[in-house]
């Protein structure tokens, strides 16, 4: 009996998701677990697992329709069952593949069936990473008929881009215009002379009236095709001048008009506002309009800590880890939320009750191709700058090839943002609701310094701190700041933690 398989739940709160791309077609036989589909939360993309062994039988939506969870998705034959001819996914207005017509012929079933038989076992599959099948998208090219060059057969990046050239190529070619038919012998004098490159002489022979009439149509006579040559000089009329003069106002409406018309290239494109980047919007305005957001700014000075960084980076690298100084900055921030508990809680409306929180997962806004994602380290408290740079390093990773784990982008308790790795010092950074707090980094950069009295060059580190004001006060907020420094300041005061 055919098993149905409906879109599971591929993560906490996902309601639907958007089939990317099938990584079957009906007929191909398929194993437990093995990927039959990618689908785009509102968080990440995910793969999705086929639950028995047996034969793709029937899929039900094509590739870009947004599906419900607990639609039925596709339609497996058993292992030991026959598979009966299926159509492909095909377009239609709410995306649902067409029905196969129950009084199909019965030579084309017996076609399919020979064509599902002899189908070898990977025929038709694409095999690509999803950061590859985003920029087919983007691209418009379809994946699956790109020839894949990379390792058993994968599309690469370049595969794509390549095709995405050869396409344009074409639809260059096919519309090409026909070559105009040859002139007729004699005809030459009749074509119109604005038709003709311009002469661009640098003297040229006329009459005083062709003159004034060349100033009149605001005409260089240099320009204007000649009509016969006297005394081995070009010479020109006024009807030539003319001439090209209408010549060259009927090709500067036809641009105007090939302008207007598009033909040159789309003025705008519309782009659909869903997935990840909707996701962040709509969490962006929750929090803008829930929680009343205020901003305490600061500066400090890290050149102890540029240069502890430094020193350990050798250490750091023979371990295969890329140390920065976001590790640094979160032990600092841990050790100031257990000094001011009010930033590492949340607010319970419903419940009427604040909740702080007595661990420390520590978001780390990463910018992706898809837009701002905020991956999740937990329990930093507990582990080392090594290890912390390890897991930040992986999961920022994962955040740009959209490769994460749901639960990874999940249960945060604080956020840090580093808008200064793009540059810039100051900004207002939107909380990640419900957090009550977020933490902006800007540029590490050497900036003059007063101290004793003489202005020094110091390397420093602007902070922009966002608060809840439902829950955490402005003092409150500047003491946090001002423990936060102190540990940047002094770096090595984090080994007492």
């Amino acid at each position: 009996m055919p098993r149905e398989f409906k879109l599971p739940d591929v993560g906490e709160g996902v309601a639907e998701g958007e089939i990317v791309s099938w990584l079957v077609e009906v007929g191909d036989p398929v194993s437990e677990d093995q990927p039959v589909a990618e689908v785009e939360t509102d968080k990440a993309v995910v793969e999705v697992p086929s639950p028995v062994n047996g034969t793709v039988q029937e899929l039900h939506y094509e590739a870009g329709t947004m599906v419900e969870v607990g639609e039925v998705i596709v339609t497996f034959a058993l292992e030991g069952e026959d598979v009966a001819a299926a159509p492909a996914p095909t377009d239609d207005s709410d995306g649902k593949a067409a029905e196969a017509p129950a009084d199909a012929d019965a030579a084309e079933t017996a076609d399919a069936e020979t064509a599902v038989e002899s189908a070898p076992d990977t025929g038709g599959r694409t095999f690509a990473p999803p950061s590859v099948r985003t920029l087919a998208r983007e691209l418009d090219v379809d994946i699956g008929a790109v020839s894949g060059t990379g390792p058993s057969g994968r599309v690469t990046e370049s595969d794509v881009r390549a095709a995405a050239d050869g396409e344009t190529v074409g639809e260059a070619t096919e519309e090409k215009p026909a070559a105009e038919p040859a002139a007729e012998p004699g005809t030459t004098a009749e074509t119109p002379p604005s038709s003709e490159p311009a002469a661009d002489r640098d003297r040229t022979l006329a009459a005083p009236a062709t003159r004034g009439v060349a100033k009149d149509l605001d005409v260089d006579i240099d320009q204007v095709p000649a009509v016969e040559r006297r005394d081995g000089e070009a010479f020109v009329t006024a009807d030539a001048v003319r001439e090209y003069a209408e010549g060259q106002q009927a090709a500067q409406a036809a641009d105007v008009a090939t302008v207007a018309a598009g033909e040159t290239g789309p003025r705008e494109e519309r782009i659909p506002y869903k997935g990840v980047r909707k996701t962040i919007g709509d969490k962006m305005e929750e929090s803008k309009y829930t929680a009343p957001h205020v901003t305490h700014h600061d500066t400090v000075d890290v050149t102890e800590l540029v240069a502890m960084r430094e020193r350990l980076k050798p250490h750091a690298e023979a371990q295969d880890v890329r140390l920065t100084y976001m590790p640094f900055v979160m032990k600092a921030v841990v050790a100031a939320l257990k000094e001011f508990p009010e930033l590492n809680s949340s607010l319970d409306e419903e419940a009427g009750e604040v909740v702080r929180k007595h661990y420390y997962n520590i978001g780390v806004a990463v910018a992706t191709e898809a837009g701002l994602m905020v991956p999740v380290v937990d329990d930093v408290d507990a582990k080392s700058v090594l290890e912390i740079a390890e897991e930040v390093n992986r999961l920022a990773e994962e955040a740009r090839e959209r490769t994460i784990a749901l639960e990874d982008l999940q249960g945060s308790t604080f956020s840090i943002t580093n808008f200064g790795a793009i540059g810039g010092e100051y900004a207002t950074p939107i909380i990640n609701y419900p957090e009550v707090g977020i933490l902006g980094l800007g540029a590490i950069e050497e900036r003059p310094v007063a101290e004793d009295g003489d202005v020094v060059a110091r390397q420093t580190l602007p902070l922009s701190l966002s608060i809840d004001h439902r829950i955490v006060d402005g003092a409150d907020a500047a003491a946090f700041t001002n423990d936060v420094m102190g540990y940047l300041e002094t770096p090595s005061l984090l080994l007492l933690k």
